[in-house]
């Protein structure tokens, strides 16, 4: 019995130190160096894209294609508020890059998962990798002339315009089915106000920030017409604001995941007497 007890005892031992090995077996694998830097622009001006810097703004997706096919894609992150982005954590490899944002979608599918058009970008990720998307956006966004401050509010008058025609939009959108007219309608306009320089809906302030909203297509007779659109509550005396203003249309990308995403204009410094 003493003898079993033994050579039970003897192989629990042989268990755990193979266990014991492997767990503290140092991964020799090296960290991510290689870097990826782009930009997103507009392909009728070259102007960049501006976006929020968060899951709002213009998303980037990288799937890396060594290993083959059916691979899962990296995870996600974001432009900055000028367009660009840049990731300095990546492994060397072959990658397809693709970036979602309000423009229109640069991969077109028809609902039966027929390819129409492919803009992403597949290249190799090597030292410092830089890319490049010309894209459809949506909006063209802009707070026109000095924003005036009274009382602790502030009033800008905010133009927005289309920078992609209703006719262009629904020649490259329709193909991917279901396609609808309202999808053009400009359904808000925002002015976002905190203290971050890099203004967003992220980084607002919700007690100053304000929004004005439109049903169906009744913004149509307003675009290209200056809007005034003033803060909320009273902004302290002495402080130092941004302001950004921000529109988006009735039509969420990628499509099919309920994120409608804002054309943005340039940030505003704005100083409270």
């Amino acid at each position: 019995m003493k003898r079993n007890i033994f050579k039970i005892s003897a192989i629990v031992a042989a268990i755990a130190a193979a266990s014991s090995c492997s767990l503290f077996q140092l991964d020799n694998y090296d960290e991510p160096s290689e870097t990826i830097k782009g930009k997103v622009v507009d392909v009728a001006t070259g102007e960049p894209v501006l976006t929020d810097q968060g899951s709002e703004g213009i998303r980037v997706r990288m799937t890396e294609l060594s290993y083959g096919d059916n691979v899962e894609h990296n995870p996600d992150f974001y432009c900055r508020p000028d367009g660009t982005f840049q990731n300095t954590k990546v492994f060397k490899g072959n990658y397809n890059v693709r970036v979602d944002g309000p423009f229109i979608p640069i991969v077109r599918e028809t609902s039966d998962g027929t390819p129409i058009y492919d803009g992403s970008i597949t290249t190799d990720v090597k030292g410092t990798t830089e890319v490049e998307f010309q894209v459809y956006p949506f909006l063209k966004v802009e707070i026109v002339g000095e924003p005036q401050v009274s009382g602790g509010v502030i009033t800008a008058n905010v133009k927005v315009q289309r920078a992609v025609s209703v006719e262009k939009f629904k020649e490259l959108v329709e193909p991917m089915g279901g396609y609808s007219d309202d999808f053009t309608n400009v359904t808000d306009i925002q002015l976002f106000v905190g203290y971050s320089s890099s203004m967003g809906y992220r980084a607002r302030d919700t007690r100053w920030s304000n929004a004005i909203e439109y049903g169906g297509n009744k913004f149509e007779a307003s675009l290209g017409q200056e809007i005034p659109i003033t803060s909320l509550g009273t902004i302290p005396s002495g402080r130092k604001v941004f302001i950004r203003a921000a529109a988006r249309i009735n039509y969420d990308t990628p499509r099919g995941s309920g994120t409608r995403r804002w054309n943005y204009s340039e940030v505003v410094e704005v100083n409270v007497p």
